[in-house]
């Protein structure tokens, strides 16, 4: 597998690099996008098979053949995450975001609060405010080793009884913590403490790094599967998020029960793209792939961990998954409007900024990683430049 030939993205209407200019004021003829969640390597011939095999079929209309994409996602979901599903669990939605938001419309009413712990995947904010419900931010603390923790105790405290959700991230976005079986347990009794509906967002999954595993929420926690659903997507892993095609699973009967009129009610159906490059991807040579881009994206952290900590007061967290990292500039002593012009004027870089991930967040910056280690490593010279003087 080639993850290091460079791949331009500029003027192929992607929102990562083309938006990166009118978002951020970083000039595209230069400028590194580090921002938007995904990547930049060439699609592996198995997508593009995929893709082919409709062209050559050349029928854009309905279409049928769904029992073989859910054999898929269950091939996968069993044989990656040791977790059996049942075809009967899943629905397919317009992409995991969609997923999450019609889960908080079908479980709660408008003005209802929906918990998340922060800082968090920016969406979660928006896809509770534009349902209408409240978030209630608990803040995640950093321990000795520089890693999230939850704190149940404060959450405790926090908690205002209006709460009927709890959303997660697992692993976490955007500092790439894998929850453990302890931590997980933890979670189940709050959610059975505070009688919470656990959505977990799952979508990164498969990128997980040497020495880490992800524990699947359904299989760790089967106590609470009965006020548990999964949202899922091949979108972060294969980079297809084009093809919005999410899937919500739900393993117990009576939330499918209460969910099932909800989703009939939008008459969705799936997308051809989107089920063609989901039912690829979940593969064998889909999981060999994913196996190489692991260890590909693995070594770009290192790469760029490596660099960041000779930033004098940057603290880049130690990560165990995904490829967005998190990176706190409050040990500079420079504002976060510093920090945002020294890396966006000078290093020409455009991350995430934190301030929009939740109570936190204020003075991180997220970078993402999964592009070229050669780009990777020009954009860690051009950080240390911007902030040599530090």
């Amino acid at each position: 597998m080639d993850f290091d030939t460079p791949v331009n993205r500029l003027g192929t209407q992607s929102s990562k690099w083309d938006l990166m200019e009118p978002a951020f004021g970083v000039p595209s003829e230069d400028g590194i996008a580090m921002w938007i969640a995904d990547m930049d390597f060439k699609a592996p011939d198995f997508l593009q098979a995929s893709v082919q095999d409709l062209l050559n079929t050349a029928n854009y209309g309905y279409f049928c053949g769904m029992e073989s994409f859910h054999e898929a996602v269950g091939w996968w979901m069993n044989t990656r995450h040791g977790w059996k599903t049942d075809p009967s669990w899943t629905f397919i939605t317009y992409g995991l975001g969609h997923g999450i938001a019609m889960t908080l419309q079908a479980f709660t009413d408008p003005g209802d609060h929906v918990a998340t712990f922060t800082p968090v995947y920016h969406e979660f904010q928006a896809k509770i405010e534009k349902t209408g419900r409240v978030n209630t931010q608990l803040p995640l603390v950093i321990d000795e080793n520089g890693l999230y923790r939850m704190d149940f105790d404060a959450y405790d405290a926090l908690m205002t009884g209006k709460e009927r959700i709890l959303l997660i991230s697992s692993p976490h976005n955007p500092a790439g913590r894998v929850w453990t079986q302890d931590e997980l347990n933890a979670l189940a009794d709050f959610c059975i403490r505070h009688d919470l509906l656990l959505i977990a967002d799952e979508i990164h999954h498969d990128l997980i790094f040497p020495g880490h595993k992800h524990l699947a929420t359904a299989v760790a926690l089967p106590q609470i599967l009965d006020r548990m659903i999964i949202t899922t997507a091949a979108s972060k892993t294969f980079n297809v998020a084009g093809g919005r095609t999410g899937c919500v699973i739900i393993p117990d009967e009576g939330l499918r029960a209460k969910f099932t009129p909800f989703f009939n009610s939008f008459d969705i159906s799936p997308n051809l793209l989107g089920v063609a490059l989901t039912r690829a991807a979940y593969s064998p040579e889909g999981a060999a792939w994913v196996d190489q881009l692991n260890d590909y994206l693995f070594g770009n952290y290192q790469v760029f961990k490596e660099a960041l900590d000779q930033i004098n007061g940057a603290a880049m967290m130690p990560m165990e998954s995904t490829y967005l990292t998190w990176v706190d500039f409050a040990g500079t002593g420079l504002s976060p409007a510093e920090v945002s012009k020294r890396v966006t004027k000078q290093a020409k870089i455009a991350p995430t900024p934190g301030k929009g991930l939740g109570k936190g967040g204020e003075s991180f910056l997220r970078f993402n990683i999964g592009t070229q280690r050669a780009q990777v490593i020009e954009a860690a010279e051009r950080l240390s430049q911007a902030f040599k003087d530090v």
